[in-house]
C-alpha cells in the first residue's frame, strides 16, 4: 500500500501536486472561515451533565434563559477626578448603562469585520442595574454578550460597545474599565500581538535557517515549510468539517495546537526523506532521481506510517476520557496527523520527483562522500562505551524527574492579563468589593416535580449560605416565572479562578447546600469556581484510565511494527523516561522557580501525549535504521555506530524544528499554553538528543541483535541475499572501523 503510494506520486508528480494545491487552499479558506463556529469558548461545555457544575448550567438555560455562550464583563464607573459618586452621578450613571442596554451593538466597518461565512455578532448588550462600591468609590454593572469569546467577529462588538460606553460617560465627567471574561481576552490578545508576531516570525526563520545550514540550498530550506504550510491548512480545514458535520465542539485552542504540531512533525517527515534522498543521490550518482525518489519514499514511507499510526493511536486513546476537551482532541489531532501522513506518502515524494536534484542546489555535496562529523564521532563513542552512555542519559533523565516530587496541578486556566487595562481594573475592584464581585458563583434550586417551590425554605438556604465560610456577598434571590426554580448569587472572597475558591466551592459551599436544601428539590452549584473544581476531578478519573490504556495501545502498535518482544519494551521504558523528565523539569520551573501555583491540569495528559508519540517518532527512526544497519554482515557495534552515523543528522534537526514550532507557545498570553509550549519543547528535545540519539543506540549496542528476538537481523539477512535484495545487496560492505574489533554481540 505504502510503495503502491509512493510509486504512483514519483510516477505522476504534477497530478499530485496539482490535487495538494488545489486541496490545500481550499480546505485553508474554508477552515479559516467556519473555525469560529465549531469551538466552544465555555469549559463548563465539555463536562458530563453528572457533574453538578453542568447541571447548573442546563437550569440556568432551561429555567433563566442564561445561554452556554453568554460572556459578564463588569464595567467600572467612577469619577474622572476620582472624588465619590454624587447622588446625581450615580443617576446620571445608571441611566447611561440603561440607554447603552436598549442600543443595539452592530460590526465596525473595517478590516476587522466578519467576512462572508463569519457570523455576525450585532446585539443589544444586557446591562444588568448597577451596585454601589463602599464609600461611593464606583458604581459596577454586568454586561452580557452572547457569543464564541474567542470569535474576532464578538471581539470586535465587545470593542465598539466599550468605545461608546467610555465615549456616553466622558461627557458626563465620568470615566470606565472594564474587566471579566472577554475583557480579559481581547486585552491580553491586545498586549501579546506584537510578541506572537514576533515568535511567529522567529520560528520560522529558525526552520529556514536550520536547513540552511543542514543542506546548504534554498529550496530544501523553504519548499518543505511551503508545502507543510498548504498541508497544515488542508487538516486544520478537514477538522474543522468533521466538527462541523458531526456536531463536535473544539476547544478554541485546538486549532492553533493542530497547526503547531503540523508544521512540526510535517517538517520532520520531509526532513527524514530529504536526508535519506540525499544518501542515496550520493550512493548512486548514476540512476536518475525519480528512480530514487520512489525507492526512498517507498523504504523511508513505512517509518514514516509507523511513527504517525503511533501518534493517531496515542490520541485515540482521548475517547475515553470524561473531560470533553481531552475527549475532543484526539480526533482533532488523529484527523489532521492522517492527512499529514497522506500528504508525506503522495505530495512529498511528487515533489522530489520533480526536483530532483536541484532540490540541493547550488550546495556540491552530493558530488562527495560527506565527512564523519561530529554524528559519526558521537556513534563511535555510543559503539565503544554504551554502558557509560546509557549510564549517563539514565542519570540525566533522573534528575530532572525528581522535580516531580511535591508537584502540584493547577486549574487555574489563568488569562495571563497581568499589566493590563483588564488586569487594573479588577485589582481596583477587589481593593473594595469582594474578589469574586465580577464573577459570582450561582445556586440554582428546582422543584423535583414542578410544582412551586417553598419559598421560605429557599430563604432559609439563603439564609445558610450567607453564614458560609468564603462568601462576602450576596445577591436577592430570584424567581423564574414559574415559581419551580431559584437562583441565588453567591460573591466570594477569593478570586474565583484560584485554589482557594475551589476549596471553598467544593467544601464549605457545597456542604451548606446540601444540608439546607429544601425536601424534595434539587439544587446545584455553578460559577468558575465549580467549574474549575469538577474539571480536576474530572481530569483526575481521566489520567487514571488514559494513560495506561495509551500506554498499553503504543506498545502493542510498537510489537507489531518491530516484530520484537525486548525492542519495544527499551522504547517504552526510554519515553518513559523521557516523559517523567519534561514533566519534572517543567515542575521545577513553573512551580518552584517562578512561584505559580503548579502545573497546568492538561499538562501531564497533553505532555504525556506529545513527548511519548512524538518521542516514539525519532525512536521508530532510530531504531528502523538500526535494524537496517544489522541486517549487513559485520558486528552489530558497528551497525550501532553506522545508524548514528546517518540518523542522529536527520532527528537532531527535526527535533530542533519541532521544539522550536512547540516553543512559539511559550510566548502565548495564557499561562497554560505557555507551560504547554515549554514542556513540549523541552520534551522534543530530551526525546531528540538524550532518547534517541544516545539512550537507544546505546542499548542497542549493549543487546546486539537480541534486541530483535524473535526475528534476528542476522537471520534475515540470508533470506534478504537470498531473494535479490536490491538495496541491501547493492551497498557495499563497510570498511572496517576500529569499533569494529569491539564485540559480534
Amino acid at each position: 500500500m505504502i510503495r503502491a503510494l509512493t510509486g504512483f506520486s514519483t510516477r505522476h508528480p504534477w497530478k499530485v501536486i496539482a490535487f495538494w494545491a488545489l486541496l490545500g487552499i481550499g480546505l485553508t479558506i474554508l477552515g479559516q472561515a467556519l473555525m469560529y463556529r465549531v469551538t466552544e469558548s465555555q469549559l463548563g461545555g465539555f463536562l458530563p451533565e453528572k457533574y453538578d457544575s453542568a447541571a447548573a448550567l442546563k437550569v440556568a438555560e432551561d429555567k433563566f434563559g442564561i445561554k452556554p455562550d453568554a460572556n459578564a464583563v463588569t464595567m467600572l464607573v467612577k469619577r474622572a477626578d476620582g472624588k465619590a459618586l454624587g447622588v446625581a452621578d450615580q443617576r446620571r450613571a445608571e441611566a447611561t448603562a440603561a440607554a447603552l442596554g436598549r442600543q443595539r451593538v452592530t460590526m465596525p466597518k473595517s478590516d476587522d469585520a466578519p467576512g462572508l461565512l463569519a457570523k455576525d455578532y450585532s446585539q443589544k448588550p444586557k446591562v444588568t442595574p448597577g451596585t454601589m462600591a463602599p464609600r461611593r468609590a464606583f458604581v459596577i454593572f454586568s454586561v452580557g454578550l452572547s457569543g464564541n469569546s474567542t470569535d474576532p467577529g464578538l471581539q470586535a462588538v465587545f470593542k465598539e460597545f466599550k468605545k461608546k460606553a467610555s465615549s456616553s460617560y466622558t461627557q458626563d465627567g465620568l470615566r470606565t474599565g472594564f474587566t471579566g471574561g472577554l475583557a480579559d481576552l481581547v486585552d491580553s490578545e491586545e498586549a501579546q500581538k506584537t510578541k506572537n508576531t514576533v515568535a511567529g516570525a522567529l520560528t520560522i526563520g529558525l526552520i529556514v535557517l536550520l536547513n540552511v545550514l543542514v543542506f546548504r540550498s534554498v529550496m530544501a530550506a523553504l519548499l518543505p515549510l511551503l508545502a507543510v504550510s498548504l498541508v497544515g491548512g488542508a487538516a486544520v480545514g478537514a477538522v474543522v468539517g468533521a466538527a462541523l458535520l458531526t456536531g463536535i465542539r473544539l476547544d478554541p485552542s485546538t486549532p492553533q495546537l493542530i497547526s503547531v504540531v503540523l508544521l512540526g512533525i510535517g517538517i520532520d517527515y520531509f526532513l527524514f526523506l530529504l536526508f535519506r534522498f540525499r544518501e542515496r543521490l550520493r550512493a548512486r550518482p548514476e540512476r536518475g532521481a525519480r528512480e530514487i525518489a520512489g525507492e526512498v519514499t517507498g523504504r523511508v514511507g513505512s517509518a514514516i506510517s509507523s511513527a504517525a499510526l503511533t501518534i493517531v493511536a496515542a490520541f485515540a486513546t482521548l475517547g475515553v476520557a470524561n473531560f470533553g476537551q481531552f475527549r475532543v482532541l484526539g480526533p482533532a489531532v488523529a484527523i489532521s496527523v492522517m492527512v499529514m501522513l497522506l500528504a508525506s506518502l503522495t505530495f512529498m515524494p511528487a515533489l522530489l520527483a520533480v526536483t530532483g536534484r536541484t532540490m540541493f542546489w547550488p550546495s556540491r555535496t552530493l558530488k562527495h562522500a560527506p565527512r564523519e562529523g561530529s554524528a559519526g564521532r558521537f556513534g563511535d563513542v555510543v559503539a565503544r562505551r554504551p554502558l557509560a552512555v546509557a549510564i549517563g542519559a539514565v542519570v540525566l533523565l533522573g534528575a530532572l524527574a525528581a522535580g516531580t516530587a511535591g508537584m502540584r496541578m493547577d486549574y487555574s486556566g489563568g488569562s495571563g492579563s497581568s499589566g493590563t487595562p483588564a488586569a487594573a481594573t479588577a485589582a481596583e475592584i477587589s481593593r473594595v468589593l469582594p474578589a469574586g464581585m465580577s464573577d459570582p458563583t450561582d445556586v440554582y434550586v428546582t422543584s423535583g416535580d414542578g410544582s412551586a417551590l417553598d419559598r421560605q425554605r429557599v430563604d432559609a438556604l439563603a439564609t445558610a449560605l450567607s453564614r458560609t465560610q468564603g462568601v462576602g456577598r450576596m445577591s436577592p434571590v430570584v424567581y423564574d416565572k414559574a415559581g419551580d426554580a431559584a437562583r441565588i448569587g453567591l460573591y466570594l472572597t477569593a478570586d474565583p479562578q484560584s485554589q482557594k475558591a475551589r476549596d471553598l466551592v467544593s467544601g464549605p459551599v457545597r456542604t451548606t447546600v446540601a444540608g439546607h436544601t429544601p425536601t424534595g428539590a434539587e439544587a446545584h452549584v455553578g460559577g468558575t469556581a465549580a467549574i474549575f473544581a469538577d474539571i480536576s476531578t474530572a481530569v483526575s478519573e481521566d489520567l487514571k484510565t488514559v494513560f495506561p490504556v495509551a500506554a498499553a495501545l503504543i506498545a502493542l502498535i510498537l510489537l507489531l511494527l518491530l516484530r520484537s518482544v525486548l525492542a519495544p519494551v527499551v522504547l517504552m521504558i526510554s519515553v518513559g523516561l523521557g516523559f517523567a523528565a519534561t514533566l519534572g523539569a517543567s515542575a521545577l520551573v513553573f512551580q518552584h522557580l517562578r512561584g505559580e501555583p503548579g502545573v497546568n491540569f492538561t499538562l501531564p495528559l497533553v505532555l504525556f501525549l506529545f513527548v511519548v508519540a512524538l518521542g516514539t517518532d525519532y525512536n521508530i527512526l532510530m531504531s528502523d535504521r538500526i535494524r537496517e544497519e544489522m541486517q549487513r554482515p559485520g558486528p552489530a557495534r558497528s551497525a550501532v555506530a553506522r545508524a548514528v552515523r546517518h540518523t542522529a543528522p536527520a532527528v537532531a534537526t527535526a527535533g530542533l524544528v519541532l521544539a522550536g514550532s512547540f516553543g512559539s507557545l511559550a510566548v502565548n498570553p495564557a499561562p497554560s499554553t505557555q507551560q504547554i509550549g515549554f514542556a513540549t519543547a523541552l520534551g522534543i528535545l530530551l526525546s531528540a538528543f538524550v532518547l534517541s540519539i544516545a539512550l537507544v543506540p546505546a542499548l542497542a549496542a549493549l543487546l546486539g541483535r537480541s534486541l530483535w528476538w524473535p526475528v534476528r537481523p542476522r537471520r534475515a539477512v540470508k533470506q534478504a541475499f537470498a531473494h535479490g535484495h536490491e538495496q541491501h545487496a547493492a551497498e557495499p560492505t563497510p570498511a572496517p572501523t576500529p569499533h569494529d574489533r569491539i564485540g559480534t554481540s
